[in-house]
């Protein structure tokens, strides 16, 4: 009989957005295994559970001129992202979901715990600890399937719109070609989710077959028609804030310098 494997060695932090390391981490993930980062090692609990070692911060100060302190704020929207779909698929409302929106949850919160240990071993000691959760609040999101699909559409647009907005600020090459990587993965994320939705017959108002992708997340026309939504980080930080499933008080300490750029257009709270 061969034996389980429970543990998946990676030498550098790009290897687990790498297509056979991510297939290998959501096969390790479902036997509660981890990711091992040479010569450092680190547990990617699937569970939502704060690593053992990790210090559990009240309060961050982003510094956005530097691209650690970007890369921070992403690392915790991806925290908060993460936290949300481990309580959704461990739900009692999840086992009532339909087949498909059971997969697509569960392919999901394995990505999103990808994207959270990810930037947890790039930043290294530069990186800030776990953001202490509102757990209440989270068990609140996903009382319901309908929750629960509400609330995935309204974190994912809401990410993408962030980085879509907080990528110009990105000094080093290398960084940008990562964060494109990930916010293509998780528009990828809520135009699925935008379909189950629909497929429950939630259209928000939009014509049938559009939701995945509406003229409320992609300006429909103008000069920038074809775009995706787009937000500046402090908005993005003060809706993701909004949510209440972190407690910790996050403040941006430095603004980025002043940038030009495509103007804000906020995704919709999804309705209903």
């Amino acid at each position: 009989m061969l034996e389980r494997r429970t543990h998946v060695v990676v030498d550098r932090p790009e290897q687990l957005l790498q297509a056979h390391t991510r297939r290998s981490f959501l096969k390790v993930l479902g036997v509660g295994g981890s990711i091992v980062l040479l010569p450092a090692v680190f547990t990617a609990c699937d569970d939502g559970g704060a690593i053992i070692t990790e210090p559990i911060v009240d309060a961050v100060v982003l510094n956005l001129s530097t691209d650690t302190g970007i890369m921070n704020f992403l690392f915790m929207n991806e925290q908060i992202e993460a936290a949300f779909y481990n309580t959704a698929v461990g739900s009692v409302a999840f086992t009532g979901m339909t087949l498909e929106q059971r997969e697509v949850l569960a392919d999901i919160r394995a990505v999103e715990n990808i994207h959270r240990e990810f930037f947890r071993a790039m930043l290294g000691a530069n990186r800030i600890g776990n953001v202490r959760l509102d757990q209440e609040t989270i068990d609140a999101a996903v009382a319901t399937p309908d929750s629960i699909l509400r609330t995935s559409e309204m974190l994912e647009d809401n990410g993408v719109a962030t980085q879509n907005g907080t990528a110009k600020y990105i000094q080093s090459a290398d960084l940008l070609a990562i964060a494109g990587k990930i916010v293509s993965v998780e528009a990828r994320h809520v135009a699925a989710v935008r379909d189950l939705r629909e497929a429950a017959g939630i259209s928000a108002g939009t014509p049938a077959g559009t939701r995945f992708a509406g003229d409320d997340i992609v300006v429909p026309n103008g000069a920038y028609a074809g775009l995706d939504a787009k937000i500046e980080p402090a908005t993005g930080l003060s809706r993701l804030l909004a949510t209440g499933f972190t407690s910790a008080d996050a403040t941006i300490g430095t603004a980025p310098p002043t940038k030009s750029g495509t103007p804000d257009s906020a995704p919709p709270s999804p309705t209903p």
